[in-house]
């Protein structure tokens, strides 16, 4: 018989999540610190457009950082806090070029892509985990995402 922990989860199967939800807080993190650069740093015809957006983008960024760590608690594990480790960890790198709009929207679009990647993988691990708590989270992130996807895409049509 498996071992569960403190929620009734098999101990083994949360522990591979919380790794899992570690490397998605890694992703978040460096996202997150990049699209406050683009909104620090944003010039252009699109300024004010892009300066709101990009800020509507990076509170809702900073939530889901907070709400992902408090999952990785949930299961009995501890969210890393470090961004040396974030660097090792996120597929999403560092942003070094963050003053042109149409720049930023695809960098955007690029790390929606990998998060968005590491949600279903982690939405199968706690479906096969039988986790709701963790599939729920990851399923409303990707069907939000999933829309962001769709304008933002809109938006560097012509």
């Amino acid at each position: 018989m498996s071992k569960l922990n403190e929620i009734g989860l098999d101990t083994g199967k949360s522990k591979t999540l919380a790794g899992k939800l570690n490397e998605l807080l890694a992703d978040y993190s460096i996202f997150y610190q990049n699209v406050r650069g683009y909104h620090w740093n944003i010039k252009g015809e699109k300024f004010f457009e892009l300066h709101d957006k990009f800020q509507e983008l990076y509170e809702n960024l900073f939530t889901k950082i907070d709400e992902v760590a408090e999952r990785i608690q949930t299961l009995g594990y501890t969210p890393n806090h470090q961004f040396s480790v974030y660097q090792k960890l996120a597929d999403i790198k560092e942003s070094t070029e963050v003053a042109d709009g149409v720049k930023d929207v695809k960098d955007i679009l690029d790390s929606l892509k990998v998060i968005i990647m590491l949600q279903r993988e982690l939405l199968n691990l706690s479906a096969d985990a039988g986790d709701e708590g963790t599939n729920a989270l990851m399923s409303d992130y990707i069907r939000e995402q999933e829309k962001l996807v769709w304008m933002y895409t809109a938006y560097l049509k012509n």
